[in-house]
């Protein structure tokens, strides 16, 4: 069947793709791991230190990520000759976009002292922020590079590159926070230093496999510059800011609802992490899939294969949604042996098994809402993506989770149960959402085709 041959198509790209993002956040883990072996001070300074960075690189990271969707169109339209001139307005963008979000995180430690941090955690979260600021030109020009090979459907560079750096960071941990060789012992400060370092080697790594290998040093990136084309950079970034504002809609989310239940305590906040850090771990899978979706679904759309991007797009969410099924059962059944990964305290362990039970429910919209966001990428429809994100989340889940969480309007307050159900609706929406929107882009796509017309807005 055509719809099962997409499958093994989608998975080469995918695999790759999903190392690569357990690479990076292994990456976090070992950070948290090694910095709390110093202190809890030093951990939570990388906690909260994090709390600032992760958005704000995310942003800037949503941004470049337009450059996928118009470089795999390009390819699959054999358009090649255009493909490095849209690499370069990528740079310039990103230096554009790099340069007040490197602001914003410099003077965001501002924020601690209005929020009475104590001194020695806010001097800390300080000193990280500050570190990782040298890295972040880094990680904002490797992203387009991977975006540029990950455009022509070459996936394994971002895996051979995360795996190398996180070999880098474990022992860059190890001597800047406790010293060694010469260096100063910085603590949890030392996880920011060892970050920058890691951006680089990774933004160096993909400079030579770009330059030197093939195919991609055929598109000849680094033999001649183009100057700024603003029309060229307005379009890219016109595609990419949805995204990124998507993307932060949802990255902030989570940040509010940890906030919102510091005040029941440690141990719900510490069963309430639990349960957030291992779906995210989970959410890895269809994200990777959805990444691998925007590929194939921008090169056959730019190979004038409408019919088969759809049937690429409704294989790939039925397959994350059938892998999401399979992981939400699994979930079920060894919740209390995943919290005991984390705690052998009774409570924070009943917790956080209460709510891995409400996690394995939300995985299948979850995946649902990922993978047909991606799709829709790869169709450029990127600013509807943002309006479903922002309703579905901070409109419907956020309130419904403030609701049942905190109040007895509806029910007696459930605590963090509340939040998580709140999830669940927002979640569900916003998946129900953009498979329809989904559906209307199919429709349009066909009229565009019968009308002889661009399938989809150009570059």
């Amino acid at each position: 069947m055509p719809y099962l041959r997409e499958i093994p198509r989608l998975l080469r790209l995918c695999g790759p793709i999903l190392v690569a993002q357990m690479a990076q956040t292994l990456m976090s883990f070992v950070d948290t791991l090694m910095a709390g072996q110093v202190s809890a001070t030093d951990l939570a300074a990388v906690a909260v230190a994090t709390s600032f960075w992760l958005p704000l690189i995310l942003l800037v990271q949503g941004v470049i990520m337009a450059l996928t969707p118009i470089i795999s169109q390009l390819n699959g339209a054999r358009r090649e000759s255009e493909i490095a001139s849209a690499v370069h307005q990528g740079f310039w963008l990103t230096l554009l976009v790099t340069v007040p979000a490197m602001l914003a995180l410099y003077y965001s430690p501002q924020a601690l002292h209005w929020m009475h941090v104590e001194p020695e955690l806010a001097h800390k979260t300080t000193g990280y922020l500050h570190a990782i600021l040298w890295g972040m030109p880094a990680y904002a020009l490797y992203q387009v590079l991977r975006n540029f090979s990950e455009g022509l459907s070459h996936t394994w560079p971002t895996m051979m590159l995360g795996f190398i750096g996180l070999v880098v960071n474990v022992p860059a941990n190890y001597i800047l926070i406790h010293g060694k060789f010469g260096f100063p012992a910085l603590g949890g400060v030392g996880c920011g230093y060892a970050s920058a370092l890691v951006f680089w080697v990774l933004l160096i790594g993909m400079v030579i496999y770009s330059r030197y290998c093939a195919p991609l040093k055929n598109f000849y990136i680094f033999s001649s510059f183009s100057m700024p084309d603003w029309p060229q950079i307005a379009r890219i970034f016109k595609l990419g800011f949805p995204i990124a504002l998507a993307i932060f809609c949802e990255v902030t989310l989570f940040t509010v609802v940890a906030l919102l239940l510091a005040p029941f305590g440690p141990e719900i906040v510490a069963g309430h992490q639990i349960a957030i850090n291992f779906s995210s771990l989970i959410f890895m899978i269809p994200l990777s899939l959805g990444m691998a979706m925007t590929i194939r679904v921008g090169h056959t759309l730019g190979e004038n294969q409408p019919e088969r991007a759809k049937r690429i797009s409704i294989i790939g969410i039925i397959f994350g949604c059938a892998v999401a099924l399979l992981c939400a059962l699994a979930t079920v059944a060894g919740r209390y042996w995943i919290g005991g990964l984390y705690t052998d305290n009774a409570q924070v362990l009943e917790l956080a098994a209460s709510l891995l039970l409400l996690a394995s429910l939300y995985q299948i919209s979850d995946s649902a809402q990922v993978i047909a966001a991606a799709a829709l990428r790869g169709y450029k429809d990127t600013q509807t993506i943002f309006y479903i994100t922002f309703v579905a989340f901070w409109l419907c889940g956020l309130p419904i989770g403030m609701i049942l969480g905190l109040t007895n309007w509806w029910v007696p307050a459930m605590g963090p149960h509340g939040f998580w159900l709140g999830f669940l609706a927002g979640l569900t929406l916003a998946a129900t959402a953009l498979l329809w929107r989904l559906r209307v882009i199919y429709a349009r796509v066909e009229n565009n085709r019968r009308a002889h017309l661009p399938l989809v807005d150009g570059m």
